[in-house]
């Protein structure tokens, strides 16, 4: 019996473990790869962090958008805590309904770093939304996206 209820209880786990979001590490050398030019549609690169109010909201437009199209959008979540709060940054994005997109956390402990890498004209703030088009250009906007904002993104 008590073989029974282990067998139980790890499967139970695995299967709660593999139903969380995988995080993987954003270091210096990780960014050109994430801004390169998607080979169609467009990536929308969403930056956040665990204590941002307006971050969560954001992540779930852009998670109706993506999935409204799908072949043509490319959705990836980027916190910029680090990459050693992967358990939290996972809750939070399996609370927000976030499963199943690409996310990554920074692996510097200063995130200006890898913020300058991302964006030299970005400040830190957050939320930070950057849509990369095929042709290498360029959208970023900082805030809560507005429904303006939204369609202007919508391929």
């Amino acid at each position: 019996m008590r073989r029974l209820l282990t067998i139980l209880l790890l499967t139970v786990a695995a299967t709660a473990f593999a139903g969380a979001s995988a995080i993987e590490p954003l270091g210096p050398g990780d960014v050109a790869a994430l801004l390169k030019p998607p080979a169609r549609g467009e990536r929308i690169i969403m930056l956040w962090s665990l204590d941002c109010v307006y971050c969560e909201p954001n992540m779930q437009a852009l998670a109706k958008l993506q999935h409204a199209h799908p072949r043509h959008i490319q959705l990836v979540t980027v916190a910029t805590d680090s990459i050693a709060q992967r358990t939290r940054i996972a809750a939070r994005l399996d609370a927000a309904g976030m499963q199943g997109y690409p996310a990554c956390a920074y692996t510097e402990l200063s995130p200006a770093r890898i913020n300058f890498l991302i964006d030299p004209n970005w400040g830190g703030e957050l939320p930070r939304t950057i849509v990369i088009r095929t042709d290498g250009s360029r959208t970023a906007l900082s805030g809560e996206l507005t429904d303006k904002q939204l369609a202007q993104i919508t391929p």
